[in-house]
């Protein structure tokens, strides 16, 4: 039976998610020390950058046993700190062994795309939040994200040794703000068995509400089936700095977190790529079903199976299902990969929106960097390192300013190149608003391929869907798979500005091939050139990113905020609460994103403004981007749109 559980912990930046792992390491007796990020000796946090700036941006794993014979160091070097969790005898009591992998993932919105990344391989998830600070804008954006990927969620309340805070008031926030299925699990409840935890619990789901009123208990583990199923959100209260609550939370998870069922058929999923110093490529990945084992062939033979916990690592000669590990000797891998019976992942729902220019300040030639800067774009693909041909630069997507940082320091420190980032640009996108038919047909001499497709407008958000209705009669099996892998393995270009098409369903309902003469790349042509040529036939819509802001201000700020909403084609309602009111809407992102600065100015540093990514709708200003851009779809040779045919023998 597995035993295995993938944890994650994530937060808002500066909730205490590093030191809660930190104490969730120290307590399971995973390092005798426990570090501090103020001092700059966490476990986790390994690289140098991160220790510098104090801030996680890299994820990284720890593997502990949950067990019923867990230390707790708490007496030793006691500092002050709560001396009534020293119950080691007692601490975490439950039937088996439960081994843990702990992710540990950045806060900073910049390194979302990490976070998410991480997300495909949990089994559940730790949502840290400051009792200081409360529900935050990306705590959010955590929750709409944890709902995507329906992970269950169990909630540690930080900080709570601060003044001011007040469990009560927290505990109403979360149930407002994130779901009413947080409830209270402290101790004083679980254990005495309390008629007013059983009534907190049994609210949420009708079935437990059923046994509730029948037995006047609920068991366990159907309270753990509701965790499971996203109906109850366990809510613990501490410190982790001073150790407080953390015990309660390890033992909240030992007794209510339910280990996967795996099937017996190989299966993989990739969610990181990493190098290390000495350039070594590994691939991060959960096996998902099975077994691996070294030297197996995976499309590519697998050289070594890795364990890591911090920064050292464990070589094993097999992985099982539910582990995660790292494997080194693959060089075709790239996240979000399935490999097996898994299924490959979609893009993060968190992407970059501003396209920067890379400028190379120390006279490195273009041509020399792009295929070094291409080794990142392995580790983040959401960064688009591309050479546009036509402004003859090389340009990245990137989410903010710290990550701006980051990356300056990780391109000097692994390729030795001085790179300045410019101004950043709007990252626009394309789709249709009417259904066409696209064709495309290949035939110079010797070669045949002809693809019809239908291109119908898909839901917002939902990216590229492709589909097959077309009969084996007219088309081989093998010719139709490889003609979706040709509109899935290219980012096609929208014939407005020439940005990333997006939000558009494109169904194979016809092709052609011809027993002699068909080679496979005559599908690549011909499935190229029916998407363009359905492109232009189709009536194309610009899209811009937009976010949803939360505003609070001083009330007498009210007509000055919504008169700036207005003038930047947002939306808006109004909230008043007392001497503050709370403005919320949605904005384009490029008319917003130095608007901190200006609320700073006109409320004297009283206001705040918190943005998180909504998605792309119908650009405000289309025609002036469109005219701006000076994009010609007919010269633009990389995208051809005509098909080539052939005549009496001759091309």
């Amino acid at each position: 039976m597995n035993n295995r559980i993938v944890l994650g912990i994530l937060a808002h930046v500066d909730a205490g998610k590093t030191t809660l792992s930190e104490a969730i390491l120290y307590i399971t007796g995973t390092i005798r020390k426990i570090g501090r990020v103020d001092n700059k000796d966490t476990f986790l946090d390994t690289y140098t950058l991160e220790r510098a700036r104090g801030i996680t941006v890299f994820s990284k794993q720890a593997e502990f046993e949950l067990t019923d014979e867990n230390r707790t160091n708490i007496n030793e070097n006691n500092n002050g700190r709560n001396k009534e969790n020293n119950t080691a005898g007692d601490n975490l009591k439950n039937n088996d062994n439960m081994c843990i992998t702990l992710l540990d993932t950045p806060g900073h919105v910049d390194f979302s795309a990490e976070m998410e990344r991480t997300l495909q391989v949990l089994d559940y998830a730790i949502l840290v939040i400051s009792g200081a600070d409360g529900v935050q804008g990306h705590t959010r954006t955590l929750w709409r994200l944890f709902s995507q990927y329906k992970i269950p969620v169990f909630i540690f309340v930080n900080k709570m040794d601060q003044k001011g805070t007040d469990k009560a008031r927290i505990l109403e926030e979360l149930k407002n703000k994130l779901d009413s299925g947080c409830i209270d699990f402290t101790e004083g409840n679980i254990i005495n068995n309390s008629e007013e935890f059983y009534d907190s619990v049994a609210i949420c789901d009708e079935h437990l509400l059923d046994e509730f009123i029948e037995n006047g208990s609920i068991e366990d583990k159907n309270i753990a089936d509701a965790i499971k199923n996203r109906k109850i959100f366990p809510c613990f209260f501490g410190s982790a700095l001073k150790l407080e609550g953390i015990e309660e939370l390890l033992r909240g998870i030992k007794k209510y977190a339910i280990c996967n069922d795996y099937p017996e058929e190989f299966g993989a999923k990739v969610y990181k790529i990493t190098r290390n110093e000495q350039n070594e490529r590994l691939t991060h990945v959960k096996i998902t079903g099975g077994c691996l084992k070294t030297k197996d062939v995976i499309g590519e033979k697998v050289n070594q199976i890795r364990i890591y916990s911090g920064n050292k690592y464990k070589v094993v000669n097999e992985a099982y299902a539910g582990q995660i590990c790292t494997l080194t000797g693959l060089n075709e891998t790239y996240p979000g990969q399935g490999i097996g019976i898994e299924e490959e992942s979609g893009m993060p729902l968190l992407e970059p929106v501003l396209t920067y220019k890379i400028e190379l300040l120390d006279g490195t030639d273009a041509a020399t960097a792009l295929p070094k800067l291409r080794q990142l774009e392995e580790e983040e693909p959401e960064l688009h390192i591309v050479w546009d041909e036509r402004l003859q630069e090389i340009q990245a997507q990137v989410m903010g300013e710290i990550q701006i940082e980051i990356l300056k320091s990780i391109i000097k420190d692994r390729f030795n190149i001085e790179v300045e980032f410019g101004q950043g640009n709007i990252v626009y996108r394309e789709t249709i608003s009417n259904v066409v038919e696209g064709i495309g047909h290949f035939e110079p001499l010797k070669h045949y391929a002809e693809v019809h497709l239908l291109m119908e407008p898909g839901e917002r958000g939902s990216g590229i869907t492709i589909a097959a209705d077309c009969s084996e009669d007219m088309l081989d099996r093998n010719w139709q798979r490889l003609i979706i892998t040709h509109i899935h393995e290219k980012e096609h270009k929208g014939v407005l500005i020439g940005a990333s098409i997006t939000d558009i369903k494109i169904t194979l309902v016809a092709g052609r091939a011809h027993l002699k003469h068909t080679e496979g790349g005559d599908f690549r042509q011909a499935t190229y050139r029916a998407v363009r040529q359905g492109l232009k036939k189709a009536q194309s819509v610009l899209l811009e990113p937009y976010y949803n802001y939360r505003l609070e201000i001083p009330t007498a700020n009210v007509g000055r905020a919504m008169t700036d909403i207005e003038r930047m084609s947002g939306t808006f309602e109004l909230e008043q609460q007392e001497d503050m009111a709370v403005i919320k809407g949605s904005v384009p992102v490029i008319n917003i994103r130095d608007y901190q600065r200006e609320v700073n100015s006109y409320t004297k540093g009283l206001g705040k403004l918190f943005c998180t990514f909504k998605g792309y709708e119908p650009c405000h200003n289309a025609d002036e981007v469109i005219s701006a851009s000076g994009y010609d779809p007919d010269s633009d040779l990389n995208e051809p749109a005509g098909s080539v045919f052939c005549s009496h023998g001759a091309g």
